[in-house]
C-alpha cells in the first residue's frame, strides 16, 4: 500500500477522496479536526464503509472509492486501511504520519464542529 504524505492527503481529498478520520474526540479537541473530513471510530470502520453493507454511510457508494484514513500518528491508520482494502476497497490508504504531520506540513485545521458519523 502506497500511503501518502500530507500535501497528496490534502490533493486527493480536494480531488474527491474521502477522508476518514480515527482519532478520538479528545485527540480531535486537542489537534483540531480536519476541514471536510468524515468522522468515524475505528471500532465501525469496516461496516461504515463498506458499499455492501446496510449501514454505510451515503459517500460509500463503491469498492473504487478513494479513502484515506487519518489518525493521530499513523499507525492505527495504517491497519485500517489494509483491513478496508481486505473487504475489497482496493484504494484505500492512509496519511504517513498522521495529524501529526499535517500539522507539522502546516496545512488547515478548524475548530468543528466535525463531520461525527455513528
Amino acid at each position: 500500500m502506497r500511503r501518502l504524505d500530507p500535501h497528496e492527503t490534502w490533493a486527493a481529498m480536494t480531488g474527491g477522496a474521502l477522508l476518514i478520520d480515527t482519532r478520538t474526540d479528545r485527540q480531535r479537541a486537542r489537534q483540531g479536526d480536519l476541514p471536510g473530513a468524515i468522522v468515524i471510530d475505528r471500532t465501525v470502520l469496516e461496516w461504515r464503509l463498506d458499499p455492501a453493507s446496510e449501514n454505510r454511510i451515503p459517500e460509500a457508494t463503491c469498492y473504487d472509492v478513494q479513502i484515506v484514513v487519518v489518525c493521530r500518528q499513523g499507525y492505527s491508520s495504517s491497519l485500517a486501511a489494509a483491513s478496508l482494502r481486505s473487504i475489497g476497497l482496493h484504494r484505500a490508504t492512509d496519511l504517513a504520519g498522521g495529524v501529526e504531520a499535517w500539522l507539522a506540513a502546516g496545512l488547515p485545521v478548524t475548530g468543528g464542529p466535525a463531520d461525527v458519523r455513528e
